[in-house]
């Protein structure tokens, strides 16, 4: 006489829920605990057919359907391709996912490793034709939905926008946020319309920033909903750039990639405006050379003569207007030209070789891998790595930057050039690789923020 074992094979269940954002997440029984609950009786229900619950479940709160990226989805299918589930269920289809193309790469996954998915309230199952039908129809529709309130909410806010509504956060400088709508702040719309009016009469980003950080003149400070305080920052080139571009001054607000005209009151008139954008229709190397005759002579101070006596910048202006700069040495200037052992010397074409060996320097990684060494034993706690990438974007970054800018690096990063007949010495400072690297990271926060 032989005994068959009766005992249900054993069904291993994992509980998925879900929640879009964190609101009603901080209440005693929120929806995930009811999502949980309804789950787990589930499973109960079906204990007479071997189903039990894993010891684990899988909670994903405040994070969006229309991503797989979620820590609890990501483990579940890490636990599914390890042989520990069975069996996934959900309190109703739109807590897995509200993407159709997604929810086919999850059943893709869950096929190929012989799971079945179950709905609690919508009553079907995978392991059938039928239940796939209905689990494609449901999912389209949820997909639907998902659109038609992305639609509803982008037409909320383009109709807010039409009646002068403010929906982008923040508020830029120059403005106040009262009752959603932007209000002029007098003392910050001094500030942008100096800053307008300086970026206009001398061309230049970089002497516009120097002067704000001078003043102390920072980006937008604010206060949170929540009550807390956030200081402005520094104002950088980028920044400074996007706030000479930013129509929001001429009284207009962006709505679905254009500018619409807005009801709040305008900063910058439109002529100020039309003169500002002028500037930017300039080459970069061409706005240079027409801020260059204010700039001084970046080897002003670090180059010297054999003897080391300090060399001068010095030029001459031809009948046609033609201006040529030289550096010259202080025994030219004092008994004449063509008397002293050291001819006066071309400034581009010093300046030019002095670039030349910073560049070599800056792409060589043996020489990279000297400073990095120099730099660390001067400054403890500098990265290797971000030392390496602030030095690359030096070189990438040279040709666009103002004349003021490439001065303030040269003299940064050079200690001494020593001129010679016929030779030319360049010594780096380490020193100003390392306050480099510094300045470079403190950029990258500011930008971050």
């Amino acid at each position: 006489m032989s005994w068959v074992d009766s005992t249900p094979r054993r069904t291993r269940c994992a509980v998925y829920t879900r929640k879009s954002t964190e609101e009603g997440l901080e209440q005693p029984f929120n929806s995930i605990d009811a999502q949980k609950e309804s789950g787990h009786a589930y499973i109960v229900s079906r204990r007479s057919e071997g189903w039990i619950p894993i010891a684990d479940d899988y909670d994903d709160p405040a994070y969006s359907g229309g991503s797989m990226e979620r820590p609890a989805l990501q483990r579940l299918f890490s636990d599914i391709e390890s042989g520990k589930v069975d069996v996934v269920v959900v309190y109703k289809l739109d807590r897995l996912s509200r993407s159709l193309a997604d929810f086919c790469r999850m059943i893709e996954i869950f096929d190929r490793h012989s799971v079945s998915f179950v709905s609690v309230t919508q009553s079907f199952n995978t392991g059938d034709s039928m239940g796939r039908l209905m689990l494609n129809v449901l999912l389209s529709f949820a997909q639907f939905e998902r659109e038609v309130t992305s639609e509803r909410i982008r037409d909320k806010f383009v109709a807010s926008k039409k009646r002068g509504y403010w929906m982008h956060g923040i508020p830029p400088l120059g403005y106040d946020v009262v009752e959603r709508r932007l209000v002029v702040n007098p003392g910050e719309a001094r500030s942008v319309r100096r800053i307008f009016e300086g970026f206009v009469e001398t061309g230049s980003a970089t002497k516009v920033v120097a002067e704000l950080r001078a003043e102390g003149i920072t980006t937008k400070a604010w206060t949170t909903k929540a009550g807390r305080q956030r200081s402005g920052r520094s104002i950088h080139k980028v920044a400074l750039t996007a706030m000479l571009k930013n129509r929001v001054y001429l009284g207009e607000l962006k709505s679905r990639g254009s500018w619409v005209l807005g009801t709040h009151e305008p900063i910058i008139d439109q002529a100020l405006w039309d003169r500002a954008q002028a500037v930017f229709t300039v080459n970069p190397r061409r706005r240079a050379n027409l801020t260059r005759s204010r700039t001084s002579y970046p080897l002003k101070g670090i180059i010297v003569d054999e003897d080391g006596r300090a060399m001068v910048g010095w030029h001459t202006t031809k009948p046609n207007g033609k201006r040529y700069c030289y550096y010259l040495s202080q025994t030219e200037i004092k008994v004449g030209s063509g008397i002293a052992p050291l001819p006066r010397i071309p400034a581009a074409e010093i300046e030019g070789l002095v670039l030349d060996q910073l560049r070599e320097m800056l792409r060589a990684p043996e020489l990279i891998e000297r400073i990095c060494a120099q730099a660390s034993s001067l400054e403890s706690g500098l990265d290797e790595a971000q030392t390496v990438v602030a030095l690359t974007q030096i070189d990438r970054i040279w040709a666009s930057l103002f004349p003021a800018e490439q001065a303030r690096l040269m003299r940064l990063l050079v200690e001494r050039v020593i001129v010679g007949p016929g030779s030319v010495e360049v010594r780096m400072r380490p020193s100003g690789f390392a306050h480099l690297v510094r300045e470079f990271n403190s950029q990258q926060q500011e930008l971050s923020t």
